[in-house]
């Protein structure tokens, strides 16, 4: 492969946001949450706070009343000697889309002050809950960089992330295991029809972007200082107007950088390519609607923006906005940080999910369990882990059983390692502007050399978000209804490509690589009408099965119908025989090792399911040898 330069660019290694303190668990996965039962903990790294999120009990004056809200968070700074020496006071920002209400200290606290201005508050019998909102800033590593970039913008060349994982194309000499495939998948689907909302540091102009609905996307940043315009108000818009921190008053505490243009790149991926122009990259669903929304600006954003926004982006109502006339169908939030999720968050999300939008977000790059990562470690959300081109898990990667896949983000260096020569194919290349500062106007923008390569979760995450638009673009050229957010997450991973190199058992990613094709395929595959059950060989009611032998890994399906009027509870028993056996059962489907509702595997063959309240229908079991067995005697029995 010919090597060119072009415009340099740092990795950016995902934005990553998190929000304070709740527990959060369930969904078809627990997600996990980190124990803040004390409040100091919920500060974070941040060191100073001037914004606060409060919930007030119903039927207290302050649920309804904002100026009440407010004083009483006056109330509280003056009983924590916090106004002794210097006016403090409190004044209401706005009510959350999820309830709470945001206030506003008038000078910003130390994290002792904060402290005991968060104790005051939690002290108070009218107040559920009480958390700073907190800033949240872009995570990357400054001293990664491509150690080549790319002024020709060839498809195959480049984007190997976007290709069939069969090893055909190589990259560095070395076969492609990692992509995403998804160039099978636009035989199928393109995302015409589908909405994706990319919630980030907002979208430049460029002359391979499709900037159509950035002027009906909204910047939702509420901090004149975070985002660079003249007053706190949200503004129609979803243009990116510079992140950066070096020269920019009032940031020097701050991580000191460049402008990312994270969103613009994150949105390529995503889909936001134009298309048909013959130049520079695609994106995964390259003919769906990308509505960009900026949540993040210089130092980071705010975890109550961010809420907010998710709401709105969804079509849900949000205080003193408009409503979003591009309702999105999938949300790609490319940003976290440590701590648990918050209830806002999760409420938020909810919302989301109840109005059809499926919500996509990066681990996080840690090289951490992500359960003490939010947004990642909350419900209802699709977390992803990022992977290189072997589809080794990229040493970066948060991992853990709160993620739900992986996907393509670039491992950096050879053979995907931590260390060693970085190679241009470690990386995952799409548009970016070339300013540092403030965004270079479309004129001054060269088209064959305007594109940067990144690597991170915030580069895994919108491929699955353009996959997850593909299939429900599919959906509905084929007159088929919408996939349901849980309906999307089964087909992703049901679909998905086992890794080749495996992660370790205690670093999981997930089943595997997203498989666009596939997903799209099963997406749109026509339900079944006639003959559907598993194929199982039926047993009687307290007669046993006697003789049942198999090899190690063999699977032998069997089941039982219960009527209407059966009684619990239903027993199901192996006995007998040499070698060892396991026992799965579930209700009206076919039980498989990663999802069963029941299962047994003590060591030999002894092994006893019990459903104390079984319901009318067909109970699937299967016997799978955790080693050879011989003889084994099977019973089901109900009254």
């Amino acid at each position: 492969m010919k090597k060119r330069n072009i415009l340099p660019c740092t990795l950016a290694i995902a934005v990553i946001a998190a929000i304070g303190a709740t527990g959060a668990t369930a969904g078809k996965k627990a997600k996990f949450a980190a124990d803040t039962s004390n409040l100091s903990a919920s500060l974070g790294d941040q060191q100073l706070f001037h914004r606060f999120v409060v919930e007030y009990r119903d039927g207290a004056r302050e649920k309804t009343d904002r100026s009440a809200a407010a004083a009483n968070v006056t109330r509280a700074l003056s009983r924590s000697g916090l106004a002794k020496g210097r006016a403090t006071s409190a004044s209401h920002l706005r009510r959350l889309a999820t309830g709470q209400h945001l206030i506003k200290v008038s000078r910003s606290l130390d994290r002792v002050e904060a402290d005991a201005l968060l104790r005051q508050l939690e002290a108070d019998p009218n107040v559920v809950s009480v958390r700073p909102d907190r800033l949240r800033q872009i995570a990357r590593l400054p001293d990664v960089q491509p150690a080549y970039v790319p002024n020709d913008p060839l498809f195959v060349e480049y984007q190997w992330h976007m290709l069939a994982p069969d090893g055909t194309a190589t990259f560095d000499g070395g076969p492609n295991r990692g992509g995403a495939n998804v160039s099978a998948a636009w035989d199928l689907a393109d995302g015409n029809g589908v909405t994706i909302a990319v919630l980030d540091t907002g979208i430049t102009a460029h002359p391979d972007i499709d900037t159509s609905l950035a002027d009906a996307g909204y910047d939702f940043i509420s901090d004149a200082f975070v985002s660079g315009r003249d007053t706190d108000d949200r503004v129609p818009g979803g243009w990116d107007l510079g992140d950066w921190t070096i020269g920019y008053p009032g940031a020097e505490t701050c991580q000191q950088r460049n402008s990312s243009w994270h969103g613009t790149h994150v949105a390529g991926t995503a889909g936001a390519q134009a298309t048909d122009n013959g130049i520079g990259m695609t994106g995964v669903a390259y003919n769906a609607n990308v509505l960009p929304i900026r949540v993040l600006g210089h130092c980071g954003g705010y975890d109550t923006d961010i809420s907010d926004a998710i709401v709105w982006a969804a079509g849900g109502e949000v205080e003193g906005m408009p409503m979003n006339e591009n309702p999105a169908h999938v949300i790609n939030l490319s940003l976290g940080g440590a701590g648990a999720c918050t209830d806002y968050e999760a409420d938020a999300i909810a919302q989301a999910n109840a109005l059809g939008a499926v919500v996509v977000v990066a681990a996080g790059n840690q090289n951490a369990n992500t359960s003490n990562y939010s947004p990642g470690n909350c419900p209802g959300v699709i977390t992803v882990a990022s992977n290189g081109v072997t589809s080794r898990r990229a040493y970066y990667s948060n991992f853990g059983d709160g993620i739900e896949i992986s996907a393509p983000g670039g491992g950096v260096y050879a053979n995907d390692g931590s260390s060693g020569t970085q190679i241009f194919d470690g990386f995952v290349w799409q548009a970016r502007n070339p300013s540092t500062t403030t965004p270079t106007p479309l004129a001054g923008i060269n088209p064959a050399t305007a594109y940067g390569g990144s690597a991170g979760t915030s580069q895994a995450a919108p491929h699955v978000a353009g996959v997850v638009a593909l299939m429900q673009g599919a959906r509905l050229d084929a007159g088929m209804p919408l996939l349901t957010p849980a309906e999307v997450l089964d087909i992703l991973q049901d679909t998905v490509t086992p890794f080749t190199v495996a992660p370790s058992a205690s670093q999981p990613i997930g089943p595997g690589i997203v498989n666009a094709a596939a997903a799209v395929a099963k997406a749109i595959e026509p339900p079944c009408e006639v003959d559907c059950a598993p194929d199982a060989t039926p047993i009687v009611n307290g007669v046993a099965a006697t003789g049942l032998s198999g090899t190690a890994g063999s699977e032998t399906l069997y089941s039982i119908t219960l009527p209407e009027g059966a009684r619990g509870p239903l027993s199901i028993t192996t006995t007998g025989g040499s070698g060892d056996v396991n026992l799965l059962v579930s209700f009206e489907e076919e039980p498989t090792a990663e999802d069963a509702d029941y299962r047994s595997s003590r060591p030999g063959n002894n092994e006893t399911v019990r459903v104390n309240a079984p319901q009318a229908g067909t109970y699937y079991i299967k016997l799978v040898g955790a080693r050879a067995y011989a003889n084994v005697r099977l019973t089901a029995r109900h009254n």
